[in-house]
């Protein structure tokens, strides 16, 4: 295995874990912000109020988008044992 075939794999890798891990990214991030507005707005400056909406909001996406998920590490991983299989002839 060549260091550019080295190197395609491991930017495949971490494009793959950037898609799977998106979806929940995207939803803490939206939940934060609308946690931020709400304590600003009402200032309540308690730091524990935004872990338990952020914690339920990221299991209900990955719950939502584990199809999504499994589809694209499923890609992946066939991507790579087809690599294997042509290195090997």
């Amino acid at each position: 295995m060549s260091q550019a075939e080295v190197i395609t794999t491991m930017r495949d890798a971490i494009f793959t874990v950037i898609i799977a891990a998106a979806p929940m990214l995207a939803v803490a991030i939206v939940v934060g912000l609308i946690i931020s507005i709400f304590q600003a707005t009402t200032q309540i400056q308690e730091s524990t109020i935004a872990f338990v909406p952020k914690i339920v909001a990221v299991l209900l996406a990955l719950l939502l988008f584990s199809g999504f998920i499994m589809n694209t590490l499923r890609d992946f991983t066939l991507r790579m044992f087809a690599s294997v299989v042509a290195g090997i002839n």
